[in-house]
């Protein structure tokens, strides 16, 4: 009786894990995003059960959380901020949230932000207050410049040792397929951005357009998020952006415009909702590394900046 039971537990497991494998590669809804919730254009985790969300331009100066069941459960107000085109969210390892209000489509803002939030978990009514990190690119002379200069517009970042890297959205014509990364002090002030490396991901401008990134919490990986590609950095704790891109094809056409992680090798994404299509957040696992044997402890920051 002991040794069947014990044969049908590791039966059990054996098909966990096989229906584990099934879906590594593969996007999975995990919840259709709140009616009101069309244009979610950044996302962070702090853990499992729900994430945190913006949307883009033209829409309220509002922090949303939502939960796994696709209900909004938090809604707080964005003081001394104004969403001009908020397009990315991440979280530093105390908890602090950074919103991105540097969305730049013909390239000719001069008012570049990024809003400095304390950790919305510890607020207790429906408003928080926002300090402001103000930055310009070193190498912008025209606003807007000419086409084939049009690289500072930008949907994407994440925080690093007190800095926020910032990867660009290259709208340039002719398309060279690269993005270009910047960084940023994460305290308020006013800088002239730091320009850090060039990356050069592929040439077909639909696809190859940055729209998100995030960081693992142990920093061994940066996933950069495209329309229907991701991009993965390995090792990147050891080799930074010397690690080559490795393209994942993600099999879907929707508008993906947010990506954070749960865990070092579990992402979440979202795409906006657009022709019938979209609005959900999905999860996304990712093989462990080799240093990763075992997964991540839990731990009381965010698992996603």
């Amino acid at each position: 009786m002991k040794v069947t039971r014990i044969k049908k537990s590791l039966l059990f497991l054996l098909l966990c894990a096989c229906t584990s494998c099934s879906q590594y590669g593969q996007l999975e809804r995990v919840a259709q995003l709140p009616g009101r919730l069309n244009e979610v254009s950044g996302m962070v985790a702090y853990s499992s059960e729900t994430v945190w969300v913006i949307e883009d331009g033209s829409n309220p100066d509002n922090i949303r959380e939502v939960d796994t069941l696709g209900r909004i459960v938090r809604e707080l107000e964005v003081g001394n901020a104004r969403n001009k085109d908020w397009e990315a969210l991440t979280a530093s390892p105390d908890g602090r949230m950074f919103i991105g209000d540097f969305g730049n489509n013909i390239n000719e803002r001069d008012n570049l932000r990024i809003y400095r939030l304390p950790d919305p978990r510890t607020e207790k009514g429906d408003k928080i207050e926002a300090e402001v990190i103000r930055f310009r690119y070193p190498d912008q002379q025209a606003f807007p410049p000419p086409d084939s200069q049009r690289r500072f517009d930008a949907e994407a970042f994440f925080y690093l040792e007190g800095y926020l890297y910032i990867i660009t959205k290259n709208r340039s014509e002719p398309f060279d397929g690269t993005a270009a990364v910047y960084r940023v002090p994460e305290t308020p002030g006013d800088y002239e951005a730091e320009r850090v490396t060039e990356l050069n991901l592929c040439m077909d401008r639909r696809s190859c357009q940055v729209t998100d990134a995030a960081l693992s919490s142990d920093g061994s990986r940066l996933v950069l998020l495209g329309y229907g590609y991701l991009w993965v950095l390995d090792h990147f704790g050891e080799e930074g952006f010397k690690s080559t891109p490795r393209r994942i094809a993600l099999q879907t056409n929707t508008q993906l415009e947010g990506v954070c992680f749960v865990n070092d090798t579990l992402l979440y994404l979202s795409d906006e909702k657009s022709l019938g299509r979209g609005g959900f957040v999905y999860r996304y696992p990712l093989p462990f590394l080799k240093s990763q044997t075992l997964p991540q402890k839990k731990t009381e920051g965010p698992q996603s900046p």
